[in-house]
């Protein structure tokens, strides 16, 4: 894999001012720098590539969907299988898709040796934010492999409505729970 950073990468690099380095391309001391078409001075960096790693990920909501995890499960690695992919691992967790605490996905993100992550559904990764979460891990050169992807934007902007729809009513849920905590708190003080 080939990629390209600037001079001023370059000196931050070497820890460097930008004149060094700028009198280091001129003396011809920086191996692969160029100038582009636009004058801008570019070093080409072979980058090695990394070992192919793919992790599948299945997760469902709660403990009640415990069979449909593992039929989750099966279906992503039939799918990487079928692409010739030789899985890794297979991640399972249960939990919402709302909570940004998921150890087992946390853990997956911040493994630097992962090239991809296959899931059945984006929202089985997240139920919000998918996008920054994808940008990120191409950034990291991470691919996200989504399989059944949404077909329309009608049925993309349902998903999202529902998807929303339940991220308030379980804050709700959770406000009226911590009201009722702090009344019984109250209540036990009192007497």
């Amino acid at each position: 894999m080939v990629s390209m950073k600037t001079l001023n990468d370059y000196a931050k690099q070497n820890g460097i001012k930008y004149r060094a380095a700028w009198n280091r391309f001129n003396l011809g001391k920086i191996p692969s720098a160029f100038k582009d078409d636009f004058g801008k001075i570019l070093i080409r960096e072979d980058i090695p590539d990394k070992p192919f790693k793919v992790i599948c990920y299945a997760r469902v909501s709660s403990s009640q969907n415990k069979k449909n995890l593992d039929r989750q499960g099966d279906r992503i690695i039939s799918f990487a299988n079928a692409k010739g992919w030789q899985v890794s691992s297979l991640i399972k967790e249960i939990g919402s898709g709302l909570n940004d605490k998921r150890k087992k996905l946390l853990k997956i993100l911040t493994d630097e040796a992962v090239t991809h992550i296959v899931v059945e559904h984006k929202d089985r990764l997240t139920r919000f934010g998918f996008n920054y979460l994808e940008q990120w891990m191409l950034y990291r050169n991470v691919e996200i492999i989504v399989i059944n992807t949404v077909d329309t934007d009608k049925e993309d902007l349902m998903q999202d409505f529902v998807s929303l729809v339940t991220s308030f009513v379980a804050r709700l849920y959770g406000l009226r729970r911590t009201r009722r905590k702090t009344e019984k708190l109250i209540k036990e003080l009192k007497e």
